[in-house]
């Protein structure tokens, strides 16, 4: 099996050599590029601008229309800049380098390695100084605006630490709306999604929607979800499930190839301890030709035929090597879509709910195993739980502050399309 970085630096080279051959051919100049496109309270994004942070978020792979994300994103951040400079924050140039080497470890890489590579695709250093510029003074702006009232109190760590499995036992039943994000539909169903998000209010009204909208095969019972131990649920979902109340709604939650809304049906605790998931082992298998009868045969004919993820060798040994991959990720790292399905699954069952590549490619998912053990850091110590899950709803809380704010900003721009 390929480790998590060298797997990050495969991917990231064979995206930077696919969109080196999308880089402009002709100068800024001659394009225009550098006329205005928008304007946001006065301040300029200029054509080129818009260009820079397309090509950006092909690099980075980011979910989402790249044309949509990136006028969203500059948009974003000529109000984050406004309200920034109003609160007199700069980020430092020893702040700034920090960032850009932390953004670019995540590719398993230095920031002049990471410079040097998106430049193939036609990215200049500058837009990617420019964008980590952005978000260290936005976050610095939120800490200081929202940090009091984000705290968490230790009555709200105990009760997190019990329905996590911890201190006892809990389970948890919930309703999905999933909606793909593909580029032709993105902008639509993350509009869609915000909507189901702020105006379902009953059980009967989200499976409803669950049935009209949702993708995920859960649809046919309104999306309803079997109870599932707290433990197994997806970090990011399982911090928006510790907020609600019995019917309340989530906020649309980014899962990577989609974005999903989920309703709390109830909450129960058990006796028995249900320890965090850690770690997940999982298999996938592509079978071309998409959501079809005979691609959901042939998954069919896989499922009866090959009961582990080891089984699994002897066919992937005719496949492209593309089309097979068995994976060991924390918990955290593996994609949302992904890691929500594996949370259905108990070892060596298989879900098909999932396509790749705007609906190319069915996903065969087999969950291999969870590993439950209490984690440890660099130095083999067990971590802190409760600083951990503190972390976590603080981290959530602070987001929720700082995405509605900007909302208000938004709400409050002028901004012209020239």
């Amino acid at each position: 099996m390929m480790p998590k970085h060298a797997l990050l630096t495969r991917i990231f080279a064979f995206t930077l050599t696919a969109l080196a051959f999308l880089a402009p051919a002709a100068s800024a100049q001659q394009q225009g590029l550098f006329q205005t496109a928008i304007t946001v309270n006065d301040l300029v994004i200029t054509n080129y601008e818009l260009q820079q942070r397309e090509l950006f978020l092909n690099v980075l792979r980011a979910p989402g229309n790249a044309k949509t994300e990136a006028r969203k994103g500059l948009i974003d951040d000529r109000l984050r800049l406004m309200e920034t400079r109003r609160a007199g924050i700069t980020p430092t140039e020893e702040q700034i380098v920090e960032g850009m080497e932390e953004f670019a470890s995540r590719a398993n890489l230095t920031a002049d390695e990471f410079i040097k590579a998106v430049s193939q695709a036609g990215v200049s250093a500058e837009t990617f100084r420019d964008f980590v510029i952005a978000g260290l003074a936005w976050r610095e702006l939120v800490q200081g605006r929202f940090g009091a009232r984000s705290q968490v109190s230790e009555p709200e760590v105990d009760r997190a630490l019990a329905l996590q499995g911890t201190t006892g036992g809990a389970r948890v039943l919930l309703a999905e709306i999933v909606l793909p994000l593909a580029p032709q539909t993105a902008e639509r169903n993350q509009a869609l999604a915000q909507r189901l998000s702020e105006t379902i209010s009953s059980e009967s009204a989200f499976s409803a929607a669950a049935r009209r909208y949702s993708a995920s095969p859960t649809r046919g019972r309104g999306g309803r979800l079997e109870w599932l131990p707290l433990g197994n649920v997806p970090p990011q979902i399982r911090a928006a499930v510790l907020t609600l109340g019995p019917g309340e709604v989530s906020e649309p939650l980014n899962l990577g190839n989609a974005i999903g809304v989920f309703q709390l049906r109830g909450l129960e605790e058990t006796e028995a301890g249900s320890p965090e998931t850690q770690a997940l082992e999982y298999a996938t298998v592509l079978f071309p030709g998409g959501r079809t009868a005979e691609t959901l045969a042939q998954a069919k004919t896989f499922e009866e035929r090959y009961d582990t993820c080891d089984d699994l060798y002897t066919p992937a040994k005719d496949l492209p090597p593309e089309y097979f991959e068995r994976t060991v990720l924390p918990t955290a790292d593996v994609p949302g879509d992904i890691a929500l399905e594996l949370a259905k699954l108990d070892s060596n069952e298989v879900s098909t709910a999932l396509t790749r590549q705007n609906g190319q490619f069915l996903v065969y998912l087999m969950l291999c195993g969870r590993t439950l053990d209490i984690p440890l850091d660099e130095n083999g110590e067990e971590v802190d739980l409760r600083s951990r899950v503190r972390e976590q709803l603080f981290n959530q809380r602070i987001t929720s502050y700082a995405d509605s704010f900007l909302e208000e900003l938004r709400a409050d721009a002028i901004i012209v399309e020239q």
